[in-house]
């Protein structure tokens, strides 16, 4: 009964958020094509304000966990998000290893995570290094990669548009443990990333 409930509830916030950004922010749908309607999927994406993890939970079609900081918990709202639609909850500056195998056995269920590269947002702008999380579960678990570029959604630009690419494969890369090759892969995401986001 509890699971309809939320599933119910879900449904509800899921719809009213899609209609907010369709209407106060004119969101624009592109690449939903290149989603495979099955099977364990990363969402990635350029991170720019608090608008990019539920624009990307609506728009995507398929149900994602989105790992975020255990900071957005002391927000009433973002935790009542967090709490709909399941995101699990990330120690920052540090190996959070519940979180990482929650996120694995999501994946190996077939299930879909979502993530961000720059770790924070406007990351790149502030000169922070990117985050391996994404290679290391591509690597870790051989689900392919789904880059999200989002541009607008800003008071000087309101429109939003997001753009899912293609998948990227790396399961040829699958137990991989090497920082370098793992900070290479990183690098083709994010860059996929922000040719989505021009």
């Amino acid at each position: 009964m509890k699971k309809m409930f939320k599933e119910f509830i879900k449904w509800i916030v899921r719809g009213a958020i899609y209609i907010w950004c369709k209407i106060y922010y004119r969101a624009q749908i592109n690449g939903l094509e290149n989603i495979p309607k099955e099977g364990p999927l990363i969402f990635c994406g350029n991170h720019r304000s608090y608008l990019d993890p539920p624009l990307m939970v609506v728009t995507a079609k398929r149900d994602m966990k989105f790992l975020a900081k255990e900071e957005l918990y002391k927000n009433k709202f973002l935790a009542f998000l967090g709490w709909v639609f399941e995101a699990i909850p990330v120690k920052r500056d540090e190996k959070d290893i519940q979180a990482i195998k929650m996120s694995l056995k999501d994946l190996k269920e077939g299930n879909c995570i979502a993530l961000f590269p720059e770790g924070t947002r406007n990351g790149l702008d502030k000169g922070e290094k990117l985050k391996d999380g994404v290679a290391f579960f591509a690597v870790r678990s051989g689900a392919k990669v789904i880059p999200c570029g989002i541009k607008g959604g800003t008071k000087e630009q309101r429109k939003v548009t997001i753009t899912y690419g293609k998948p990227l494969d790396y399961s040829k890369y699958k137990g991989c443990k090497d920082k370098e090759q793992l900070d290479k892969i990183t690098k083709e995401i994010m860059d996929n990333i922000i040719k989505l986001a021009k």
